[in-house]
């Protein structure tokens, strides 16, 4: 039998995607998750694809007495954390919210695993560490800058509590810094489901292309890049979730009892939110409404990764391309609205 392993967060975007991925590698997911980002068809979902149902606890993550429980009834032996407030524009405007949410949630689990005697975490960062850098691509080793947001200083703060209790306990930590995930199962199955507005550029596009939305809204067209928009590193989710397994396993291997390390997921390729629009319009044979708007608070002008440190010690790199994320993307989109 595999290792049980609890997935905070594990009915959002990455975290469904994950428990697949932990599945199909021979893990045994549990799920906790308060439904207060996600949605509970996610489990209908999870079923289809994998034939059974996945233990899943319907709870917030800030409470240390359910967690201590969770691990010790699951025997877990690993613990993948997801859960957290992600919406860059809200952390602006409610930073105590997220302060609260994210860090106050990350320090219970913390202290839930060390009393249960649980030593293998797998924490869900972000490039947004990196601020705006100088010079994309960056590495592991590109200089952390003040980040642009209040969410991305939760990552920057999470990974520094994670890394000083690595040092002080018996604690075996990654922490993975995710670039842009797009897409959805290929089964559409599960996908991207935000709550109202989306944040993400793709669920924005692809609710466009619905008819949902009157038109898409490109935040920036004046920055100093080939087109004027944004560049980011977009990687399809099903990668994003397979890198987490290597992870996990990386970890369950290492030899030591303290150990901390970072690493970018990403596919190490830039491309401006304009090339994905035209690529979108591209496979979906659809031409969207859309106009430029003002910059958004928060946004960095250009970023993509440099993934060798995971190639080398994860051995993971992606396997699906841009096009391949924008159709299930799309796929989904259309079964969400029966097109």
């Amino acid at each position: 039998m595999g290792s049980n392993i609890l997935v905070t967060g594990g009915a959002g975007f990455i975290g469904s995607h994950t428990v697949v991925a932990l599945s199909e590698a021979g893990f045994n997911p549990v799920i906790i998750d308060d439904f207060s980002n996600s949605n509970a068809s996610v489990l209908a979902g999870l079923r289809d694809i994998l034939g059974r149902d996945v233990p899943c606890y319907a709870e917030d993550c800030n409470q240390y007495n359910l967690l201590r429980k969770i691990l010790h009834e699951n025997r877990i032996e690993g613990v993948i954390h997801f859960a957290a407030y992600k919406a860059v524009g809200e952390s602006m405007q409610e930073p105590l919210t997220y302060y609260r949410n994210n860090l106050g949630s990350l320090i219970t689990l913390l202290d839930a695993m060390l009393a249960e005697g649980v030593s293998n975490l797998i924490f869900s960062s972000s490039c947004t560490v990196y601020g705006d850098p100088d010079t994309p691509p960056v590495t592991e080793e590109t200089p952390i800058k003040p980040p642009a947001s209040v969410y991305g200083n939760t990552k920057q703060i999470g990974e520094e509590i994670i890394r000083d209790v690595c040092q002080a306990k018996s604690l075996k930590a990654v922490s993975l810094r995710y670039f842009n995930p797009i897409g959805a199962h290929p089964s559409a199955a599960i996908g991207e489901l935000p709550k109202g507005v989306p944040n993400n550029l793709v669920p924005y596009i692809t609710q466009t292309a619905a008819g949902l939305r009157p038109e898409l809204t490109i935040f920036g067209g004046d920055y100093p890049t080939p087109d004027g928009t944004c560049i980011r590193d977009y990687i399809h989710v099903m990668d994003l979730a397979e890198a987490h397994v290597s992870a996990l396993r990386h970890t369950l291997s290492y030899p030591e009892t303290r150990y901390y390390n970072t690493f970018n997921l990403g596919s190490g390729k830039g491309h401006s939110v304009m090339e994905l629009v035209l690529l979108f319009e591209k496979i979906s044979g659809l031409a969207l409404p859309s106009r430029i708007g003002e910059r958004r608070a928060g946004d960095v002008m250009a970023v993509w990764a440099d993934v060798q440190k995971s190639a080398n010690m994860l051995g993971w790199k992606t396997k699906r391309t841009l096009e391949e994320a924008l159709q299930d993307a799309w796929r989904w989109q259309q079964k969400l609205n029966n097109l």
